[in-house]
């Protein structure tokens, strides 16, 4: 919709008073950037899984949060975990959300692994993995407690970052590692540049920081006829570079018909993964020729 604002004009949509999102995370740049054009429309956003059937969270349109995925629907409990597994119980600050509900599925019928691996027991009840991380944040303006949804666990692009500490007039390298990139924080920002029309955003190996981000564009309309895409790259790392830290940074960007995405519009970050380490195998072996 945001990319075809013209052709909405031509419709008489006074009728609609707000939308709802869901699939992946919506960021507040595609919020603001149908907001403009529609300022009357309140955009909100629901969380859930097919295995917890279906919504944990929705915005309500009293309580609006660009990029939040709301507060939690009556009958739900969530709990956030660490890495390590102990529970994270501070506001703005991410772990696994695990989900508690009426409505979650008992398991995966016939496949008993699948189960163990999904769902665990304890004296709080019955808990589903949900495998994306997330955190809970206070809404300045309302006082409610939004759930904020970072991205899926194992699509975070984890980049090293080397920091020089100097003692004693001398120099100490050391190396912070596993800092985490999430690839919708940067499609979100991709998605507000003038040139972009669709984007997706991919971990790929780095000498330096072991991953690194890779973006995959759709070009949009906007791009004035004969120009170069050399230009159009560099004004996108550009605008990212001024407006994101370095680790978070894009290293390569591709161009690209249509982003792979699901029946729910969720994008297939692994099919382009697969497509990019086949093309860098097959771009070793012909150097080895």
């Amino acid at each position: 919709m945001t990319n075809n604002l013209e052709l909405l004009k031509t419709f008489d949509l006074s009728s609609v008073k707000f939308l709802y999102t869901g699939a992946a995370p919506l960021g507040k740049e595609s919020v603001a950037k149908l907001r403009t054009a529609y300022n009357n429309w309140n955009v909100c956003q629901a969380y859930g899984l097919t295995e917890s059937a279906t919504v944990v969270s929705s915005t309500s349109r009293v309580d609006l949060w660009p990029g939040s995925s709301g507060s939690l629907l009556p009958g739900a409990e969530i709990r956030i975990m660490s890495t390590d597994g102990t529970e994270i119980d501070s506001y703005d600050t991410p772990g696994e959300i695990l989900v508690k509900a009426p409505s979650v599925v008992i398991g995966y019928l016939g496949n008993a692994k699948a189960t163990e691996e999904a769902f665990f027991e304890d004296s709080n009840g019955r808990w589903l993995k949900t495998g994306d991380e997330g955190e809970v944040r206070v809404c300045p303006e309302t006082g409610n407690e939004h759930i904020w949804i970072v991205d899926r666990i194992k699509e975070l692009i984890k980049v090293n970052v080397r920091t020089h500490m100097k003692f004693d007039g001398r120099h100490s390298t050391n190396i912070t590692k596993g800092n985490q990139v999430a690839p919708a924080e940067l499609e979100a920002h991709l998605l507000s540049h003038p040139y972009v029309a669709d984007a997706a955003v991919i971990s790929i190996p780095h000498e330096s920081s072991g991953e690194a981000p890779k973006a995959y564009i759709v070009k949009s309309k906007n791009i004035v006829s004969g120009e170069k895409d050399d230009e159009i790259i560099q004004s996108i790392l550009d605008d990212v570079k001024a407006h994101k830290t370095k680790y978070k940074w894009i290293r390569e960007v591709e161009f690209i018909d249509i982003i792979p995405k699901s029946p729910s519009g969720k994008i297939l970050r692994r099919m382009l993964r697969d497509a990019d380490r086949s093309r860098r195998k097959l771009e070793r072996v012909q150097a080895r020729l």
